[in-house]
């Protein structure tokens, strides 16, 4: 085949590749991975065939995106590791994770629950864990983190956070806020006075919803 034409095929190839990693991730993002590759196809507005070709099984098509997802955490856990202040660099990384994790219920699914294939927890624990370890040593250092706080703490933490917007997310999805700051409030070593809440407690009406949300349906 000539240079010419392979060179469009493989680019087509490749546009393919990331539409269909683009739709997944929108999928999952919002339904979570119980989604098949036909599905994704769909939502992709490509063949299935073409989905096949790219992707064997949807344990690859995740695996894909968890590399991918890793490497955004990579990159927050490095931008926050480099702040002038070691507290506001832990803060900030923790905040972003939840935030992200809030938002995307297949990234939730991925880090907290997912074994596809390799054992994606363990190569989450595996890639992520020096990189939480760096923050809290060194707000440790600083004299601004309880020294007794452990690396596992940050993202279990985290996973807390994340449940909680679950929960509220049709009555109040911002609430993880709230919790985090109470949280950092008990992550100081010491500290005078209270830092002030961001968002507003739970109204009744809205605790009942997410408990109305949460509960399991039945068929």
């Amino acid at each position: 085949m000539p240079e010419d034409t392979v060179r469009p095929l493989r680019r087509d190839a490749e546009r393919n590749r990331q539409r269909i990693l683009q739709a997944a991730a929108e999928v999952f993002n919002e339904r979570g991975l119980d989604v098949s590759l036909d599905e994704i196809a769909r939502y992709a507005g490509v063949g299935v065939g073409t989905v096949y070709r790219r992707f064997r099984t949807k344990e690859e098509l995740v695996e894909a995106l968890f590399m991918d997802r890793l490497d955004q955490i990579a990159a927050i856990a490095d931008e926050a590791f480099e702040a002038p202040d070691p507290w506001c660099g832990l803060v900030c990384f923790m905040e972003r994770m939840a935030e992200l994790m809030a938002g995307n219920l297949g990234l939730r699914q991925m880090l907290m629950f997912a074994t596809y294939g390799q054992d994606l927890v363990a190569v989450a624990r595996q890639r992520n864990a020096p990189l939480v370890h760096r923050l809290v040593e060194q707000a440790q250092a600083a004299g601004q983190l309880r020294t007794d706080l452990k690396q596992t703490d940050i993202p279990f933490i985290v996973f807390i956070l994340t449940e909680a917007a679950h929960l509220a997310q049709a009555a109040n999805p911002g609430i993880w806020r709230r919790y985090l700051t109470l949280i950092l409030d008990g992550m100081r070593p010491e500290r005078q006075g209270v830092t002030p809440l961001p968002v507003a407690a739970m109204l009744p009406g809205e605790m009942e919803t997410s408990m109305r949300q949460a509960a399991p349906r039945h068929r």
